[in-house]
């Protein structure tokens, strides 16, 4: 007879031996890079002999640009795989605003924050990722929201918020508010508001310090500011940011990842917030935030030998 189990033993889940494969996979090329067309015929036929259904795109602006206009026709993914640098990969982020896909970018820019798989090891890299095998990097997002000529408008971005001046007028003059707290007025050529990803994006490149991407917590660093007192500041992530275009002599742009372009105006204020939920974004197993630092930023740390040479 067989014996039942017990209540407690019915209640306890197994443990899986294998976690389970990614079975649908879709590549989303930059088509402007001549080296990653070359690759896609090679990762197609690599692909298909290993997952369910692969998938694979012209050019991943292309794919954004129609995916916003066709949504729900879209089928659904357990991979996504982009070839390119940084800019492809927010493209990509920018496509699944609203239903992360586990991503991974194999680099062929010429620096590559975001990406964690370099070119010339492509087919290892994925061989552990749709075995299961890759790390999830849960990446924090900002959501700016914002009402201009009386039109609603709401952006996500994994790496930034930023206004900014046209190229002939003067200064803007921002406002900014953390919550219900005033926290200064500034003068400049605009304000960046950066995730811990895009910390070592706009941000960086204006003096912004960069953040570990595992934080929780906003850059907020003004862009060749007047006053030289103003610095970059560290706000909690929670915390909702508020920016007032208190002064322009003319257009004001509000560029969400460099790839979002919004009219604004003197007298319209922008609201950010953490977004609810972060992206996955994929590394390989003992993949090292800081190694990636040093060989993108050429950081040496002395010109004596390595005391912690690599291994």
């Amino acid at each position: 007879m067989k014996k039942e189990p017990s209540a407690r033993q019915a209640a306890t889940p197994k443990t899986p031996e294998k976690k389970a494969k990614m079975a649908r996979v879709l590549v989303l090329p930059d088509a402007g890079k001549s080296p990653v067309t070359e690759l896609v015929r090679d990762l197609k036929a690599w692909l298909e002999a290993r997952v369910e259904s692969v998938t694979i795109e012209r050019d991943v602006r292309e794919f954004y640009k129609r995916r916003g206009e066709k949504r729900a026709s879209e089928p659904t993914f357990d991979l996504v795989v982009v070839l390119g640098g940084d800019g492809a990969i927010l493209a990509a982020v920018r496509a699944f605003a609203d239903d992360p896909i586990p991503t991974i970018g194999i680099n062929f820019g010429r620096v590559g924050f975001l990406a964690s798989v370099e070119a010339s090891h492509w087919k290892e890299s994925l061989a552990l990722v749709i075995e299961g095998r890759a790390v999830v990097e849960t990446r924090m997002r900002l959501v700016a929201e914002f009402t201009s000529e009386g039109r609603k408008t709401r952006a996500v971005a994994l790496n930034d918020a930023v206004l900014t001046r046209g190229a002939f007028q003067g200064m803007l003059s921002i406002a900014l508010r953390d919550g219900a707290d005033w926290v200064t007025n500034y003068r400049s050529d605009g304000l960046v508001v950066a995730t811990p990803s895009g910390s070592t994006a706009y941000s960086m490149a204006a003096g912004g310090p960069i953040l570990a991407p595992s934080m929780v917590a906003f850059v907020v660093t003004p862009v060749s500011p007047q006053a030289l007192s103003h610095r970059p500041l560290v706000i909690d992530g929670d915390h909702e940011l508020v920016l007032s275009v208190t002064h322009a002599s003319g257009l004001t742009t509000l560029v969400v990842d460099g790839q979002g372009f919004y009219p604004l105006h003197e007298g319209d204020e922008v609201r950010i917030r953490r977004h609810a939920t972060p992206y996955p974004l994929l590394s390989l197993p003992g993949f090292d935030a800081y190694k990636r630092l040093r060989e993108r930023l050429g950081w040496r740390g002395s010109f004596e030998p390595d005391v912690f040479p690599e291994t």
